[in-house]
């Protein structure tokens, strides 16, 4: 475990906070399988999840990530959960009241459509009588469960001196005045940023090849959907350290 100056998670707290899944079902089942893993082998008393949102769109199983979400959001385990909105999330819910928004299928929304058995006659270029039939079939096809929980993601969370979010924050301006925009979409200035924030921020949206670990910051999309791995970053006190798994689940030593 990397010890960290300055930011911590307070006693008996820890936190697992899982990158951006994008359809990886796979992946997510063998992350969940590790992470309770992890807890069993060392106990701690208040244990939390952090899904840093981008579930679905691109991979091949977004209408099983999402399932799979919903299903360990019922638990009682004694785990604490959140889930977070990605800017994909706000884009298929967009969809349905705006389908001409066709930039949503070129970024990963036809896997989602097939996924829920919704079929795309012309991939490339659909008509918008075709767009307003898929905007349609979404409503009709996603079940309520789903729907209810896509529309209940949390654009944020803090846990001790973390600030958990999809994409990052505006530097300089106070939480409760950041727009959703930015926390689910942002890159520059957050990217460029070296200021110490009022928390570290831990987000995915911005993809590198292994966790991105910066005194401000910790970035832990890891591109599982384009064949890197699916990341997780493990917070307890004042040390932080990574589980990861393949797309297809196999574990990967750190």
């Amino acid at each position: 475990m990397l010890m960290e100056p300055g930011y911590s998670i307070e006693n008996g707290v820890r936190v697992y906070a899982i990158g951006d899944v994008h359809g990886c079902v796979a992946a997510l089942d063998a992350m969940h399988a590790l992470i309770d893993e992890d807890i069993s082998t060392f106990p701690v008393e208040r244990p939390c999840v952090v899904y840093l949102g981008d579930f679905v769109d691109r991979g091949p199983d977004s209408a099983g990530v999402v399932e799979r979400l919903v299903q360990r959001s019922h638990r009682r385990d004694g785990i604490r959960r959140y889930f977070l909105k990605g800017n994909h999330e706000a884009a298929m819910l967009a969809f349905p009241k705006d389908p001409v928004f066709v930039e949503w299928l070129r970024y990963g929304g036809i896997q989602t459509l097939e996924s829920y058995g919704i079929g795309v006659e012309n991939r490339l270029a659909p008509l918008p009588s075709e767009l307003e039939r898929l905007g349609q079939r979404l409503t009709d096809s996603v079940p309520t469960s789903h729907l209810r929980f896509l529309s209940a993601l949390e654009t944020s969370v803090t846990i001790g001196g973390y600030l958990f979010v999809h994409a990052g924050i505006r530097p300089g301006v106070p939480l409760a005045a950041q727009e959703e925009r930015d926390l689910i979409e942002i890159r520059e200035p957050f990217l460029s940023c070296e200021d110490l924030h009022e928390w570290r921020v831990v987000y995915g949206h911005s993809a590198y090849d292994e966790p991105f670990v910066r005194p401000n910051r910790i970035g832990i999309d890891t591109r599982c959907v384009f064949g890197g791995k699916l990341s997780c970053l493990v917070a307890e006190g004042r040390g932080i350290r990574f589980l990861s798994v393949s797309p297809h689940g196999e574990r990967l030593e750190e």
